[in-house]
Parts: structure tokens; sequence; C-alpha cells
């Protein structure tokens, strides 16, 4: 499902989280004070505009309000993150994600209600885009632009079904995405037969393009034992 993303803040981190947003296809407003970050983005977010993140008339004009989730990624700065993220909670933007810079500062965000707190750098950026509106996602590690392999909670639709039924038959099935391993608690079984069945609490490790792993959930909704058999 396409969102429309505000990321304020554009070190780094805030970079790294608009480019992969926008590479899933979702509309990112890439927003930074620094005229020169803001160049630097230009053609890798949807829009990308020079602006102070804690001046709320600019975030009112921006259409801030209506946007489906905000990332702030604001960086040592601890008050303007702070202000940023009272911002965008009080003007009800549905999703508010916000890096720390320490552990008083993350508490601090806990405590006014942001979200998703993250403290993390520049590599955390792709993991968070891909995790921001997936809760199933655990871990995510990019191996070429657009391919990674993500560890996936399977969804309930998927308890009680072997691979073979979900349609992970071949390397050519209907997902696009290669089941590398399950992990069920501490043990992990390397490439899995076909006719293993899955269990509540299992986890897939599986590779393919990023726009297949991104629908998966969605596609595991449409999954009955009926539908999904070969």
């Amino acid at each position: 499902m396409k969102r429309q993303i505000a990321v304020m803040g554009l070190g780094r981190f805030g970079s790294s989280v608009a480019r992969s947003l926008y590479n899933l296809g979702h509309d990112v407003l890439a927003i930074d004070i620094d005229e020169n970050r803001v160049q630097a983005i230009m053609g890798q977010a949807t829009h990308a505009l020079t602006g102070d993140c804690t001046n709320e008339p600019v975030l009112k004009e921006l259409g801030i309000p209506d946007y489906d989730a905000a990332v702030v990624a604001i960086g040592s700065d601890v008050v303007s993150s702070i202000m940023a993220s009272v911002l965008l909670k009080t003007m009800g933007v549905p999703y508010v994600v916000s890096r720390a810079h320490n552990e008083l500062h993350g508490n601090t965000l806990e405590r006014i209600g942001v979200d998703k707190v993250v403290h993390a750098e520049e590599e955390m950026g792709n993991r968070l885009a891909h995790s921001m509106f997936n809760p199933n996602v655990e871990e995510y590690l990019e191996i070429t632009p657009n391919f990674g392999i993500s560890k996936l909670r399977i969804p309930p639709r998927f308890v009680n079904m072997s691979l073979k039924e979900l349609g992970f038959s071949s390397p050519r099935n209907k997902y696009g995405l290669v089941v590398l391993a399950i992990r069920r608690g501490k043990d992990i079984t390397l490439n899995p037969d076909t006719d293993d069945q899955l269990q509540a609490g299992d986890w897939l490790v599986l590779a393919g393009r990023d726009e297949m792993l991104d629908r998966l959930d969605s596609v595991a909704d449409e999954v009955s034992p009926v539908s999904a058999a070969v």
C-alpha cells in the first residue's frame, strides 16, 4: 500500500530512510533546514523541501497533518527533535517514528507518545523502511539495491500449512521469494523441505526483491488451504 510519509532531517540516517521508503513506492516528503542536504536528495524522494521542522505553521502549510506517518530523523539537536515530535503528535499524524540520540532522549520521546523510537545510524535506515508498516518483519538485510533478506513472523493464515500448500514449492513460486530457513524457537532449519508444516510462532527467512518482501503480508491475507494447494 502506497503511503504519504514525511521524513524530517536529512543526515545520513534520514536520507537513508527517505531513499528506502521512496524506492519501496511510497510518497515521500523530505525536509531539512539545510538547503545543501535538500539538494543532495533531489530525485530520491517525491518532494524535497527546505524548512524548519519545529515550525507549526510550516508543517500545516505542507499538509503534514494529512500524512500517514512521519519520521523525525534530526541528529544531535535533541530539543528540535522533541519539538518536532510533539508537533506531529499534536497535529494528529497517525504514526510517528523518531530517532533518539541517547537513552535519555529516547525515554523522553516515549513519554511524549512517539509510536516508535529508534537508536540508529545510516545502516538502520533501510531496515526501518522495510519494517515500518509491517510489524511481522524483525530484521532486514540489504544484499543489493532493491534485493534483500528478511526475517518474517508467519501470518496467522500460514499456521498448520506446508510450504508447498502455501505456494513456496519452487524457485518460481507465486511470491517470487526463496525460503532460506525456518526458525522455531531456538532451532533453525536451513533449506527446509516444501512438505515442512509451519507452526504458530515460526519465523521465515526469505530472500527476494524488496517489493515482493514488502507485499507478502497482503498476499498472505488471501491464502487458504484450498486456494494455496498445488
